[in-house]
């Protein structure tokens, strides 16, 4: 093969080589933030437990009517890596705050359209959360550990319920003994 063919076949490689690089810068790009927080606990808050969102359903206004209750739905806070070995009673408490509900009281109170119910929530025994309290002591143990809560959605008392969508926020918070 004599050299101007070398060459030739050469700069047909490079080109075709370039042209796909090009290619590939705009192929998209995007970036990644890494977010959390180093806590002075005896258990690291599982990421999928830090931030949630629990679906309560679509119920019907008929079943909230008179202070009516809708099914309760599990949601779960999810300890790893606990050293429970420096902790006195080795329990674990959760405070959950947030608006209190105009219309059920000792319920978390939902924004949107929908109107006249609020959210309840109870502890894994069935226990109701009192906003702003701390709920039962929970027994922990070293390595990993799921606090139980639920949820529902309740109407008010008396007065019409209307129907929409709802959304609601609370807090939480725990404490170790």
């Amino acid at each position: 093969m004599n050299i101007a063919i070398k060459t030739a076949l050469a700069s047909m490689v490079f080109l075709a080589g370039s042209a796909s690089v090009v290619h590939a810068a705009g192929a998209g790009q995007g970036t990644v933030t890494f977010k959390g927080a180093i806590i002075e606990a005896a258990c690291s808050i599982d990421p999928e437990s830090v931030d949630q969102t629990i679906g309560l359903g679509q119920v019907a206004k008929s079943a909230l009517t008179g202070g009516g209750t809708a099914t309760p739905q599990d949601f779960y806070i999810k300890l790893v890596g606990c050293n429970v070995t420096s902790l006195t009673d080795k329990t674990v408490t959760t405070t959950f705050t947030g608006a209190e509900s105009a219309d059920v009281p000792g319920a978390l109170g939902i924004v949107g359209t929908a109107k006249g119910a609020g959210v309840m929530m109870v502890d894994g025994s069935g226990t109701a959360v009192v906003l702003g309290t701390a709920t039962k002591p929970q027994l922990l143990q070293d390595g990993n550990n799921q606090l139980s809560f639920g949820a529902f959605l309740k109407g008010q008392a008396t007065g019409d319920i209307t129907p929409g969508e709802f959304s609601a926020v609370t807090n939480f918070s725990l404490a170790y003994q």
